[in-house]
């Protein structure tokens, strides 16, 4: 009995073999140096990191109490804000819905359009909106037109993807029922793919707006228009009490932009 005890090996539950363990501590380990290496190559001067704090406790003092002085200038910025969040959202939709017809394999009608659909949509999303928006300042000069095809030249790209997307996810049933009845392509696109997509584009539309609200919030840092303007001025001018209060205001625009779509995109779905 003793020996049968003895000849008993105990295992132990391990959710990694070893081959398997040697791979993540090699990753891990890779990481730890990639992670290293950025931190030593970005030259930061640690002093001043160190000294942040303080920095912090400073910048509040002068930022307190707010300054209402400006409050309707700063509305008035607010108000031009979305509509710049507005207009290049509209504008948008004109150019995301066919781009995101051509980008879809069920719809495109071949493959040199499939590409150049999506083409189209890597190139919108790969440019932030502030490069953008120095780009149509350049062309345009200052002001909301820059902003407004800034943000609906960013805004494409997440349409569309999203669009296209929703469209090659549409069921075939009904789009094969018109074709068999000879309808024309203009009829099957409206009659069978449109009220399958129609719930995602309006919570597409209503997001992207939201996001595009935000995003309206920074163009005027380069002369493109919106409550940015006042505040690069503010900061520029090192009147921090304004700038508290034009944070305050982005804040709740913000706030109130998130409360109005959260409401619309229940509706919705």
């Amino acid at each position: 009995m003793v020996n049968q005890q003895s000849a008993v090996v105990e295992r132990v539950w391990s959710r990694y073999n070893p081959k398997q363990q040697l791979i993540r501590y090699c990753v891990m380990f890779a990481t730890l140096l990639a992670v290293i290496w950025a931190i030593s190559d970005i030259d930061i001067f640690w002093p001043w990191v160190w000294d942040a704090p303080n920095q912090i406790q400073s910048l509040a003092v002068r930022m307190w109490p707010p300054n209402m002085s400006s409050g309707e200038a700063i509305f008035y910025a607010m108000v031009e804000t979305v509509h710049i969040a507005t207009l290049s959202t509209m504008l948008t939709v004109f150019i995301a819905l066919p781009v995101s017809y051509i980008a879809a394999q069920n719809t495109t009608p071949n493959k040199a359009t499939l590409w150049i659909g999506r083409f189209i949509l890597v190139s919108s999303r790969s440019v932030n909106t502030i490069i953008w928006a120095l780009l149509f300042v350049a062309i345009f000069g200052p002001g909301v037109l820059a902003g407004i095809l800034a943000v609906m030249f960013r805004s494409i790209g997440f349409i569309g993807k999203l669009m296209g997307e929703a469209i090659e996810e549409i069921d075939k049933k009904p789009v094969e029922a018109m074709q068999a009845t000879g309808a024309s392509k203009l009829k099957v696109v409206a009659y069978a793919i449109v009220p399958q997509v129609m719930p995602a584009f309006f919570a597409i539309i209503i997001l992207r707006w939201d996001i595009n609200i935000r995003e309206s919030t920074v163009l005027g840092l380069v002369g493109a228009g919106g409550i940015g303007v006042l505040l690069q001025g503010s900061i520029d001018t090192f009147a921090w009490q304004t700038v508290a209060t034009i944070l305050l205001g982005i804040i709740f625009l913000v706030i109130v932009g998130e409360a109005i779509t959260s409401s619309l995109r229940k509706k919705v779905i």
